[in-house]
């Protein structure tokens, strides 16, 4: 019965998943059609006003304490560097790639800051999850094949991207304590739009005129679907099915971003990336399962 109940959250966790994977081709071609400052601006302005009404539908309890809202603002200025980093790095390199890179790698480099910063304890079964994770990240930049050559215009942007987003991650885990998801969100929507916008305003973001249909229709598409819906979807599913879950959903997001940017643009879909992806996935969930005894250990610490 329970596991019934919990089938329209696995659905929308995976519509969630679909819609960001798609975002990332979406992103390519509204940075096409403007520049990658106006882009970033308008993203997150279109999220933080189309989520308020969520807010109130969902009568979000809007507070949170001092250290909560240190947590969100500096989430708000890493998201601002990593949305302006995202449309950079689009427009220099390929959707499918981008998406699939910053989504396998940045989990494994939340994992390994956790253990730096936190001193997190990790089990023998975790670090050889992080070794796989790593080798995985290893072949999604081509090292094996091409050396250092990822370090190019084409892949550091998504590389840094990687990096701010675990930061992101981090700092949404601390949050997540303090304040309701929701509220956290709206938050860093506004955060980041305003810190956006500021460096916007040269490249008149508002001349809307400027902007022909397509950037139109896709900065919506991106802000509406991907910020707002998606982002209400994810939360409200990860409650109902367990934030252990939602690591492994993420890695259902290169699919959105593979296979729309292959009709998009005709993106190849290179072996190094499907096996790159690949073993980030198995990297993440062998870190994430827990034995019979691990789970027996937590039970009895919970009586």
């Amino acid at each position: 019965m329970i596991q019934k109940s919990n089938t329209k959250y696995f659905i929308g966790m995976f519509i969630a998943m679909i819609i960001w994977g798609i975002a990332w081709t979406s992103g390519k071609a509204a940075t096409e059609h403007s520049n990658p400052e106006v882009a970033t601006f308008w993203r997150y302005a279109i999220s933080f006003l189309t989520i308020i009404p969520v807010i109130l539908y969902m009568k979000t309890v809007l507070k949170t304490d001092k250290i909560g809202l240190i947590y969100m603002i500096g989430a708000g200025i890493l998201s601002a560097i990593f949305n302006y980093l995202f449309f950079k790095g689009l427009s220099h390199g390929a959707a499918g790639y981008g998406g699939t890179m910053v989504t396998s790698i940045a989990p494994i480099i939340t994992y390994i800051l956790s253990i730096i910063i936190f001193k997190t304890q990790v089990s023998a079964k975790q670090i050889f999850a992080l070794g796989i994770g790593i080798f995985g990240a290893l072949v999604l930049l081509r090292v094996p094949s091409e050396g250092f050559a990822f370090l190019n215009v084409n892949s550091s942007y998504f590389l840094a991207c990687a990096v701010v987003w675990a930061m992101v991650t981090i700092f949404s885990q601390k949050a997540s304590k303090r304040a309701d998801p929701m509220f956290y969100t709206l938050v860093v929507f506004g955060i980041t739009g305003f810190i956006n916008m500021i460096f916007a305003l040269p490249y008149h973001p508002f001349a809307f005129a400027s902007y022909d249909y397509v950037f139109w229709l896709n900065i919506i598409y991106i802000g509406v679907f991907s910020g707002t819906f998606a982002m209400t979807l994810f939360f409200v599913s990860a409650a109902k099915i367990g934030a252990h879950n939602t690591g492994v959903f993420m890695f259902i997001v290169p699919i959105g971003a593979i296979v729309s940017s292959y009709f998009a643009y005709n993106e190849n879909i290179a072996l190094s990336t499907i096996m790159g992806c690949t073993l980030s996935f198995v990297a993440v969930v062998l870190f994430n399962t827990k034995s019979k005894l691990e789970r027996l250990k937590a039970k009895q610490n919970l009586i």
